[in-house]
């Protein structure tokens, strides 16, 4: 419920702060006194646009805040799953400054326009006399049905049921879209698996050829150049190995008069016996290079082959072939398994199918069992408000066997006539704007004694109504808001008699400014207000003793 209005600085309201109760709430001011205004800046904190820059003073930011007691809203899930700290009193708020930048907050946390219309939509429906398109609406109708039918834990395993079916259902139309394109494709993957098959590709094969190949195309430079260093290394007369030889003996001669010259000695022959083991390998080395024309000519044949088939794959390695090979494999075995799988996926579906048609069977009798009484219970509340003759038959066109939809197989659709004689149609096509209103009103009225719903705002929907009616939609309005908390703006005394709570909204001229503000009317006030209602602004005695009666003093 909406505790607390909090509004400053927006058209002409410069301050304002409404405390309201948590039944039923009566607003009342003349024409043009506010009344909107109020309603206007409400609006902005559940979600709506700012359509034009209406500030009281230019030079300072507009700031509306709603306090809301939510504990009885079930709303913990929303908070957590949009990172939202969770109040029991929830503040919402929203800033404008004089440029016309707009901030939203919810509990002080930065929001979006679109969570804080989510979750003003859950606090607040404000209902006018022109904005009857939700009682037109199938889905809202539906609702209506399956809120007084009372099967909620029926229908939450109904949509559970259906949302697996149609995930199974999703996944074999899948399946079967890839396996009649993978038939088609079978013989190309066939043929390009064995094709990659028959080259018997290893690891690192192509590396390995490749460097191979580049020996043995240049294996007479390189068995030239061994022998030229094995020859300066060691063969030449002047060699490397006799002229560090020649210089050891020097060294060594030199160590028997000077001690210090030891570790040179050994370094240098240490160094000679690595340069002896090098020229060893070099020589082993020359000696194993050999020219193998058809070696050469079966590597580049070899290579040719893995080459042409990176060309026609776009890789560049024998690795990305492999991996090629593997994935027209996998494919391959796919297509041998996919009629299984199919078949499998096909049972289930089955399964599931005959279980969500039990589910469904079960929702619609439970929806057929209900409707009756709802009817009954509706035309009598619409009685209530004065439209004896109203007439409301609900009718529940299946959908073809076997055919569902994430609500059953139901297409629920509300008939309605409020006069004799007249057979019921769509509402759309035959009810007034004052009719909708009252039957709006009859069925938030029989709903709420069912379940818990949002604060519900009605913006003069008592227009085209009067005496006795008005009465009884007044009576309607205060039965409503013993289930939930409920503010009405009306014109009517009748039904302004029935609140809990009585505001007037007026204007007041300060200096050269006229403001919008609002009073909560004590009770000899509020005798005095609805006898203004009655009969103007000097109400006589009369009106004074009629308005008495209407609020039972």
């Amino acid at each position: 419920m909406l505790s607390r209005l909090s509004i400053r600085n927006y058209a002409l309201i410069d301050t304002l702060d409404i405390s309201f109760s948590k039944e039923l709430n009566i607003l009342t001011g003349e024409t043009g006194a506010g009344k909107s205004i109020i309603l206007g800046a409400l609006s902005l904190i559940l979600g709506q646009r700012i359509e034009g820059k209406y500030f009281f003073n230019q030079q300072k930011k507009c700031v509306i805040e709603g306090f809301f007691n939510i504990d009885s809203f079930y709303l913990s899930d929303f908070f957590a799953e949009n990172d939202l700290d969770y109040e029991e009193e929830t503040v919402l708020r929203r800033e404008i400054s004089a440029d016309g930048k707009s901030r939203a907050f919810v509990n002080d946390t930065p929001v979006n326009l679109a969570i804080l219309k989510q979750l003003g939509e859950r606090l607040i429906d404000i209902h006018s006399q022109h904005a009857t398109l939700e009682i037109n609406n199938e889905d809202f109708q539906l609702l209506v049905v399956d809120t007084l039918a009372g099967h909620e834990t029926l229908f939450a395993q109904y949509k559970a049921a259906y949302r697996l079916r149609r995930k199974v259902e999703k996944e074999l139309e899948g399946l079967i879209n890839e396996s009649n394109k993978a038939k088609i494709d079978a013989d190309y993957f066939q043929f390009q698996f064995n094709e990659l098959n028959d080259l018997n590709l290893v690891p690192e094969e192509q590396d390995n050829l490749e460097q191979e190949l580049n020996i043995l195309s240049h294996a007479e430079e390189i068995k030239r150049n061994l022998v030229d260093a094995n020859y300066l290394l060691n063969d030449d007369e002047r060699s490397v190995i006799i002229r560090l030889k020649e210089v050891l003996q020097q060294l060594n001669h030199a160590q028997k008069f000077n001690l210090g010259i030891s570790p040179i000695a050994e370094r240098l022959e240490a160094c000679l016996i690595e340069i002896k083991d090098i020229s060893a390998e070099t020589k082993k080395n020359e000696q194993q290079i050999q020219f193998n024309e058809s070696r050469l000519t079966e590597i580049n044949e070899r290579l040719n082959s893995i080459y042409s088939l990176q060309k026609k794959h776009r890789v560049s390695t024998v690795d990305e072939l492999m991996a090629l090979k593997l994935e027209y494999s996998e494919k391959l075995v796919s297509i041998l398994f996919a009629d299984e799988k199919i078949q499998s996926l096909e049972l289930e579906l089955n399964k599931l199918t005959k279980e969500l048609t039990s589910l469904a069977d079960s929702l619609s009798a439970s929806r057929m069992h209900a409707i009756p009484s709802i009817e009954t219970k509706i035309v009598e509340i619409l009685s209530e408000v004065g439209m004896p003759n109203a007439i409301l038959k609900i009718e529940n066109k299946q959908l073809e066997r076997g055919q569902f939809n994430l609500n059953g197989q139901d297409e629920i659709r509300f008939l309605f006539s409020a006069n004799k004689g007249q057979d019921p149609a769509p509402m759309n096509k035959i009810a007034s704007g004052g009719e909708l209103s009252r039957l709006m009103l009859s069925v938030k009225s029989l709903i709420s004694r069912h379940t818990a719903l949002p604060t519900i705002i009605f913006d003069e929907i008592d227009t085209g109504v009067s005496g006795e009616v008005a009465l009884r939609v007044g009576r309607v309005m205060d039965k409503l808001a013993e289930n939930m908390q409920v503010i009405a703006i009306t014109h009517l005394p009748q039904i302004a008699s029935k609140g809990s709570a009585h505001y007037k909204v007026y204007k007041d001229d300060e200096g050269e400014r006229t403001l919008t503000n609002i009073v909560l009317l004590n009770q000899d006030e509020r005798v005095k207000e609805i006898a203004i209602m009655l009969s103007g602004a000097s109400p006589g005695e009369f009106a004074i003793q009629t308005a008495k009666e209407l609020l039972s003093i």
